[in-house]
């Protein structure tokens, strides 16, 4: 069976030199997407071990799964005068506004419609649970334009709307372009419109640009998981998964013969082959590999590392399987039931998504469900 091992340190070690980045500067974590495949209610521990306040989910029901999980943590001194608040990114509804506040859910606006529902909801309830806005500053995703903020603006200022955030997104913080400058620079006239609310612009690679990014809060997401988030990043941040799966079979196969699905891969010499067991079910993609799909002509398969060594994915990745060129190793070197590294701390999860034409958020977030997630709150990979 495939087995992902994450080492909670990490994470905390993650979170922490992120933080240390900006001193005076909450600190939150993107936690969507399950905490990025690795299981949300176990990142969640550990980064509100680590000191974190300040959590963002995609969905009002990923919100309030997190928010069962926060109530079921043991509380201390230290933390009962810090409730933990959880941002809903997306998707506000009629339906959900209901749920946001029977679960201490904080939605963020993008869109007049937003701003409508989540008004009406509180009336009906006759509460004033505050809400925090998105601006729209050059990602055309999600976000208010500059009328649409100046509406909210006027609502936030007669008391009609309590906010707790403003917010935007980076689109290219970790691409040497001149368009996080320009957002920044759109998102502080915009933010203005709302002088005494908080602000929230940094993504992981925006914590990197330095602290005229930072403003009141950070909203790290794949540093945190060892993901690399631009230039001068991947020093800093350690690898938080390993994915291992166990070899089921090695053999010989003959100069000339094929391999896998498709004959894709014709042998040009005498190749010792061995076949483990994970596959694109698994979430290991089979645009990793080493012959036979598109693009391949622009860039080499994924590697493994087995037996300390870097070997070759031979072939085409299939639903459940994936071949090895172990032919490099010496021949007592591999046998059944060793376990080859896919990524982690000797396979860097960036690579691993370069050769496979993606980034290392669509591997962590399509781990599947018969991936094993194995917790370790020790130094696993130091």
């Amino acid at each position: 069976m495939p087995v992902v091992e994450i080492d909670r340190a990490a994470l905390i070690a993650n979170w922490r030199m992120l933080d240390l980045r900006n001193p005076g500067v909450r600190t939150g974590a993107a936690v969507k997407a399950n905490g990025y495949g690795l299981g949300a209610a176990e990142v969640t521990a550990a980064l509100w071990e680590a000191g974190c306040r300040d959590f963002f989910v995609a969905w009002a029901e990923e919100g309030a799964v997190l928010r069962d999980s926060l109530e079921r943590l043991p509380a201390n001194a230290s933390t009962a005068s810090a409730a933990p608040r959880i941002f809903v990114l997306q998707g506000l509804e009629p339906a959900t506004v209901l749920l946001h506040l029977a679960r201490n859910l904080t939605p963020v606006l993008s869109t007049p419609d937003d701003i409508t529902i989540w008004r009406e909801g509180l009336r009906a309830a006759a509460s004033k649970t505050p809400a925090a806005v998105q601006l729209e500053t050059g990602m055309n995703r999600l976000g208010l334009t500059s009328k649409d903020a100046r509406l909210a603006a006027d609502l936030a200022a007669s008391g009609e709307l309590e906010l707790c955030l403003v917010m935007s997104h980076l689109a290219s913080a970790d691409e040497p372009t001149s368009q996080s400058a320009e957002q920044l620079e759109r998102f502080r006239a915009l933010a203005g419109l709302f002088p005494s609310v908080p602000r929230s612009l940094a993504n992981s690679a925006g914590v990197f640009l330095g602290p005229d990014y930072a403003f009141d809060l950070t909203r790290p997401g794949i540093a945190l998981y060892g993901g690399e988030a631009g230039p001068g990043s991947s020093e800093a941040i350690r690898a938080v998964a390993r994915l291992t799966a166990s070899v089921l079979q090695v053999r010989i196969a003959k100069a000339g013969e094929a391999v896998g699905y498709g004959a894709a891969a014709r042998l040009d010499r005498d190749t010792r082959i061995a076949t483990v067991g994970i596959g694109y079910a698994d979430g290991y993609h089979r645009a990793a590999s080493g012959a036979g799909v598109g693009m391949r002509q622009l860039r080499p398969g994924a590697e493994a590392i087995l037996a300390g060594r870097r070997v070759p994915v031979l072939g085409r990745v299939s639903m459940d399987l994936t071949l090895l060129d172990v032919t490099a190793l010496p021949d007592d070197a591999v046998q059944p039931g060793a376990r080859a590294e896919f990524f982690g701390p000797d396979m860097p999860i960036d690579a691993v998504a370069q050769a496979a034409g993606t980034i290392a958020y669509e591997l962590l977030t399509g781990l599947g469900p018969r991936v094993k997630r194995l917790w370790s709150r020790d130094d696993t990979f130091s």
